[in-house]
């Protein structure tokens, strides 16, 4: 009798089995749009780059690029360019750090645009570790001299500008409320190194 009833058993073992294993049809989760960087981030990734192309890179301009796909969070950028020099070889290269694949020319991380011929003066260019201050924290600073016109312009693009000024001995964040310094109503330096305020630019 008890050799008869462990098949038996078995069977129903195997019919419940089958029916718990029903494939289960899960909704796709929607992938969260690429989140912006701050310029110092992308800095050092494209700096990691250029240093294999020229050992004695040092910087020369940072730019941030404004893209609509990414989400707008201020004091930060969807993608960045930056231009290194070298001054033993008396050429520059420009690079971009994307988050996203763009248009034109534009790539997700970082991607190596041409050589040009370089021979500027070396003061303005400017070692990275000269780059205390992040573009958020030079955001935060300069929207304390700017309040008021950034409390009437809530959602106002915010660009960023790194580079030398010749009035200033460190290299200071140009935090503009628009698309280009060119363009904008008002811009803010701000101390790269320190982090304090400099100058507010109309």
């Amino acid at each position: 009798m008890k050799k008869h009833l462990f098949p038996l058993c078995y069977g129903f073992m195997v019919l419940f089995s089958g029916c718990s294993d029903q494939p289960v049809t899960e909704a796709k989760k929607a992938e969260a749009p690429a989140a912006p960087v701050t310029g110092q981030t992308a800095l050092f990734r494209m700096y990691q780059v250029a240093r294999l192309w020229a050992p004695d890179a040092n910087v020369l301009k940072l730019t941030s690029i404004h893209l609509t796909e990414v989400p707008a969070v201020r004091g930060k950028a969807g993608a960045w360019q930056a231009t290194f020099t070298s001054a033993e070889k008396n050429i520059s290269r420009s690079y971009t750090y994307s988050v996203i694949e763009g248009e034109g020319n534009l790539h997700q991380g970082v991607f190596p645009g041409p050589q040009e011929a370089w021979a500027g003066p070396a003061d303005k260019t400017f070692l990275i570790a000269t780059v205390k201050t992040d573009s958020d924290v030079a955001y935060r600073t300069a929207k304390e001299q700017a309040a008021g016109y950034d409390q009437k312009n809530p959602t106002q693009t915010i660009s960023f500008d790194l580079e030398m000024h010749e009035t200033f001995p460190n290299p200071s964040w140009r935090v503009i409320w628009g698309e280009s310094a060119s363009t904008a109503s008002i811009s803010v330096l701000v101390d790269a190194f320190t982090g304090k305020y400099l100058e507010t630019l109309h």
